[in-house]
């Protein structure tokens, strides 16, 4: 895990509605911190930094050090309330964490060598069953995602949990089953172009068995050497 990224913030001597709404007028993001056996403080973000750490990617899954007037506290990102409309970051919740605390955290999936896949290059689709991964994870030894390898995998094949490999210290909430991470899946074209392959091979008539056909179109069955016999009607003299 890299060094922990900083996030400054003030404690809110004020509380209540009205305090709340005069910190966003002053362009800061009201919230609080709590965890590790301590009190829950109140604090306020500015909102600039709150808007690009969001951005980044990764919010939830990174560690942050929180420098409030001088003190630091190291904490990941638990919630963010939005305005329904504006989308405008309304109230951050911050979790305190030790070194040797344990959280559950969703850490994304990436999916790499999608060109590597026998299965995607004749027309197969990647399936992703979950996007994120349910972990148990000591707060130094947080990941910022995990990386699944497509390289050789054919139309059927699946990427489970035992093909991820996971830091020390890391672990799946699901324990009792090898879960299913995404399938390579045969696309609806390449199943149509299938199913046409099939229907024609059916109505093609196998090498040799298409015997002699007369003038008007029905088939005339002849005995191996012979020739098809005259017509049995012929003018006299």
């Amino acid at each position: 895990m890299s060094d922990a990224d900083v996030i400054s913030a003030q404690y809110r001597a004020e509380l209540g509605r009205g305090a709340s709404r005069a910190a966003r007028r002053s362009g800061r993001v009201p919230g609080v911190v709590y965890g590790a056996a301590k009190d829950t403080a109140s604090i306020s973000v500015d909102r600039r930094q709150l808007d690009r750490e969001m951005a980044r990617g990764g919010f939830y899954t990174r560690l942050y050090s929180l420098q409030i007037d001088g003190r630091s506290e190291q904490v990941l990102a638990r919630e963010v309330q939005s305005h329904p409309v504006t989308d405008v970051p309304m109230h951050v919740d911050f979790l305190r964490l030790s070194g040797d605390s344990t959280i559950r955290l969703q850490i994304p999936v990436i999916f790499e060598n999608e060109e590597e896949s026998p299965g995607i290059k004749r027309g197969g689709v990647l399936n992703v069953v979950r996007h994120e991964v349910e972990v148990n994870c000591r707060a130094d030894a947080i990941p910022e995602s995990f990386t699944a390898d497509l390289t050789g995998l054919g139309i059927g094949d699946a990427v489970r949990i035992s093909d991820i490999r996971l830091p020390e210290g890391v672990e799946p909430v699901i324990t009792d089953r090898d879960f299913t991470i995404a399938t390579i899946a045969a696309s609806s074209a390449a199943i149509e172009d299938a199913a046409a392959e099939a229907e024609a091979a059916e109505l093609t008539p196998p090498e040799g068995e298409e015997g002699e056909r007369r003038a008007d179109g029905q088939a005339v069955e002849t005995a191996e050497g012979e020739a098809p016999a005259e017509s049995e009607a012929t003018e006299e003299g």
